[in-house]
């Protein structure tokens, strides 16, 4: 028997809201029947689903699980990516690879790598 990766869950106060940017991150689709208490993106897909679910209190402090991400159009991406509501946070190379470090709309970090 074997564990397979099924879903990365966010913690959130709205879930269509968050979900609908993960959305666009990925040039997709909220899945149907999502609302502001459940979402997810990508369930029929052959990866882990993202999915979304409310909860009461407010995250606080950085998230100690985030997503790296890569592209080739690296630039153009960042550019999306903000037109989408991240926030920018740090850039970095280092270790063979140039990365900038975001925030979605509700402050979780993500990390989006140049693929060079």
């Amino acid at each position: 028997m074997s564990i397979a990766l099924e879903n990365v869950v966010f913690d959130t106060s709205d879930a269509t809201a968050l979900a609908t940017f993960w959305a666009g991150v990925l040039s997709s689709e909220v899945d149907v029947g999502g609302n502001e208490f459940f979402a997810t993106v990508n369930k029929a897909a052959d990866s882990p689903t993202l999915m979304f679910l409310q909860v009461p209190e407010p995250r606080v402090g950085k998230n100690r699980l985030h997503l790296d991400l890569a592209t080739a159009d690296w630039s153009a991406e960042v550019d999306r990516l903000i037109a989408l509501g991240a926030k920018r946070h740090d850039e970095h190379d280092e270790y063979g690879t140039h990365w900038i470090t975001l925030a979605d709309p509700e402050g979780n970090v993500f990390d989006l790598a140049e693929v060079r």
